[in-house]
């Protein structure tokens, strides 16, 4: 056939019904060529299911110990539930005095000191790289100096830190996965949750609502939230936090020097935790050094994050006398430094120029003015709770305010008070079995958020 011939051609398409019905004339360089269209059959493509695919699994076993914990850790659970209460309420003025978190700005006789710093390592002159890994001599000092003047601390007894959760894991890792623990209950929840991970702990036990192998030392309004020792068990390990979160109770000095003659009578050594120190009004121990021969049986924690502010900038210490030994005559503090050298390059240089300037006179002066601030707010919530009725304690001699609900389970208080008053609070029984039937209301807040809160604890209690 020639190239002048008429063609017909059928063309078929499974994606384009545009050719249909239509004429097309193809001009070539010799001839026009004249192409009649004839009506498209359709192709339908259907997908074939995929076979589902099989996850990937390595051969490492989980880590048992982290497999007893029963949750997620308190506080992060408090924000989810905060964060689901926003969806159904996105447009509620929700109001946190759960979560312990600082809500007033660092003074700037502080973070000046920490702008200078941060300005400085962009010059030769001032430039510094990895620092010591206990900490910068001057503030390791001032520390001494400040909390622990005349009680036979020295600066080389001081770990400075990047706050005192992170050293009580460090801590942990010094005892090791051998040694009983004893904790007040209720108690902070990491002392318990890091020694499940360390495996010191048996079993969850969910009929008592306790952990195997951990002496839980029951603090109650009957016993002035001070555990009657001739009923606990003796442990290698006893956590104590004075002034306590939660209840915000402070441990008298007849008290502590029961708990140092415990330790000493048992073998034990206390784990200290002072991070509320400077909140204290009553005259009771500032630390558990002012107790006579309680450098031979305890170490001691704090933190600058609720007297500066700090909790974003993250610094703490740790106090480890030399006169502490294990058994074998060991000195503890020197096992302490070579985790501390392992698993830590030292606290940022910018944070520990703001803690020097924190115990700087005008520093110390700015960390009192914050505190107080807090302190009014604890008298505002106490005051609140109490003309409803309820019995209150704590808030005195820590920002933490101890509500109890008798009969009542925690969370379903704390689901009520959210629901009802768009007011985060954190469950007591979250802190342990012994916190069941409180619920713990901080006094970390802007004031006009605190007394809006009290507005309405009092319009959904009244």
């Amino acid at each position: 056939m020639s190239s002048s011939s008429l063609l017909q051609i059928s063309i078929s398409s499974s994606s384009s019904a545009f050719f249909a019905n239509h004429k097309f004339t193809f001009n070539s360089r010799a001839n026009n060529v004249s192409l009649p269209a004839k009506a498209i059959s359709i192709c339908k493509c259907v997908a074939t299911p995929q076979a589902e695919k099989t996850e990937y699994k390595t051969h490492v076993s989980r880590n048992a110990n982290i497999a007893k914990l029963q949750a997620g850790y308190l506080f992060p659970e408090v924000a989810r539930r905060r964060a689901a209460h926003l969806q159904k309420y996105p447009d509620a003025q929700v109001i946190s005095l759960g979560i312990g978190d600082t809500t007033e700005p660092i003074p700037e006789v502080i973070t000046s000191a920490m702008a200078k710093r941060a300005h400085a390592l962009s010059t030769l002159e001032g430039y510094s790289g990895y620092g010591a890994e206990q900490g910068e001599k001057p503030l390791r000092a001032a520390i001494a100096s400040t909390f622990y003047d005349n009680l036979g601390i020295e600066e080389d007894d001081i770990f400075v830190s990047d706050g005192a959760k992170c050293d009580i894991s460090r801590l942990q890792v010094v005892f090791g996965s051998n040694v009983t623990i004893a904790v007040q209950d209720p108690s902070y929840p990491a002392y318990v949750d890091s020694s499940v991970i360390m495996g010191q702990t048996g079993q969850y036990q969910k009929d008592v609502e306790k952990f195997g192998n951990i002496e839980y030392m029951r603090c109650t309004p009957e016993n002035g939230f001070f555990p009657d020792l001739r009923t606990v068990a003796r442990t290698d390990i006893i956590f104590f936090c004075s002034p306590n979160n939660p209840t915000g109770s402070a441990a008298t000095r007849e008290q502590l020097t029961q708990l140092v003659q415990f330790a000493k009578d048992n073998g034990s050594i206390i784990v200290y935790d002072s991070a509320y120190a400077m909140y204290m009004s009553d005259d009771d121990p500032r630390s558990i050094f002012e107790i006579p021969g309680a450098k031979e049986v305890a170490l001691e924690t704090s933190s600058f994050s609720k007297y500066a502010g700090f909790t974003g900038v993250r610094l703490g210490w740790t106090v480890v006398p030399k006169q502490l030994l294990f058994s074998d005559g060991f000195p503890v503090a020197k096992d302490f430094n070579r985790i501390v050298c392992t698993c830590f390059n030292g606290a940022s240089n910018i944070s520990q120029a703001g803690g020097l300037a924190c115990l700087s006179p005008e520093g110390l002066k700015a960390m009192r003015e914050v505190i107080g601030f807090y302190k009014e707010n604890t008298e505002i919530i106490v005051e609140t709770f109490e003309s409803l009725g309820f019995k209150v304690y704590g808030g005195k001699n820590a920002p933490y305010v101890w509500v109890h609900f008798p009969g009542r389970s925690s969370w379903d208080v704390f689901s009520e008070i959210l629901e009802k008053t768009h007011v985060v609070t954190t469950p007591g029984s979250g802190f342990g079995f012994g916190g069941e039937g409180f619920v713990r209301v901080s006094a970390f807040g802007h004031r006009k958020n605190v007394l809006e809160a009290c507005k309405r604890f009092k319009q959904l209690y009244k």
